[in-house]
């Protein structure tokens, strides 16, 4: 009997030596006699890596220890709260509804975005699309933007005169985007501009100047054409992740669309 208990004993012992490192390790810390499972912080890892994918941002490289750190003073708060007795009170469970309502409508839509997935096929005929749309000629063209005709005159004149266009936007043109750089608006494509500057700029030849001012909403411009080219369009793979996005939005709205199409409600929802 003697040598039975202790035998039993060693068993024990031997059992809460192995079995504590193991226990430890599936809990990132103890709080008040109550665990703080490491499958809490494995979740909340996956959830902001998801988050910072989605959004094209970097996680810090202390992002493991932030989320311990968190989790285990979330259980210190936690507890007191439940002892205070405020899981009871009418504004906890309010807001506990609010949440469930938020998180159950994200799981809808993430569970319709993953069983229906942008395809590259479809990826494909809208970067077709858009690149049809934007063929044709892109213009490079300089301009001075003044308050006045009387004003735009006169810069036309010095600039006849000799005076370097670059140096006359520098100093008087009230565009900021542009003056700085001498006029440059840089390579675009008529629609870009407003019709009476588009109008203006795509008869000229390069190298020439509006011999007349040219009057937008904006005020009074002088154009001169620098140079012209065929359309620029970025390859798929630099633009596909953004094409990608988009799709997922425009799915995404009209299955909204459609669930509040096909609900019978006596409320007038905006359109």
């Amino acid at each position: 009997m003697k040598y039975r208990s202790l035998a039993g004993i060693a068993a024990l012992v031997l059992a809460g030596v192995f079995a504590a490192p193991f226990a430890a390790a599936q809990n990132i810390a103890i709080v008040n006699g109550k665990a703080v499972p490491k499958a809490r912080a494995d979740a909340f890892l996956a959830m902001v890596t998801k988050q910072a994918e989605s959004a094209g941002q970097q996680l810090p490289p202390d992002v493991d220890k932030k989320i311990r750190d968190k989790l285990v003073q979330d259980e210190i708060f936690l507890q007191e709260a439940e002892r205070r007795g405020l899981a009871a009170s009418p504004d906890y469970k309010t807001q506990l509804e609010l949440a469930r309502t938020n998180i159950l409508i994200q799981a809808l839509f993430a569970d319709y975005e993953k069983k229906n997935p942008v395809t590259d096929a479809e990826i494909q005929q809208t970067y077709d699309d858009v690149k049809k749309q934007s063929s044709g000629t892109e213009y490079r063209a300089r301009h001075i933007l003044v308050e006045s005709e009387d004003q735009a005159k006169q810069l036309i004149a010095q600039i006849k005169g000799g005076a370097k266009f670059e140096d006359v936007a520098k100093k008087n043109s009230k565009d900021p985007g542009s003056g700085e750089n001498g006029g440059d608006l840089d390579f675009a494509a008529p629609n870009a501009y407003v019709p009476e500057f588009s109008q203006a700029m795509v008869k000229l030849k390069k190298g020439e100047m509006t011999e007349t001012p040219v009057k937008t909403q904006f005020g009074w411009h002088i154009i001169r054409l620098e140079d012209t080219r065929e359309a620029q369009f970025p390859a798929l793979d630099d633009v596909k992740p953004q094409i990608k996005q988009r799709l997922t939005q425009q799915k995404l709205a009209a299955f909204r669309e459609q669930l509040k199409k096909n609900a019978k409600t006596d409320y007038k929802l905006p359109e």
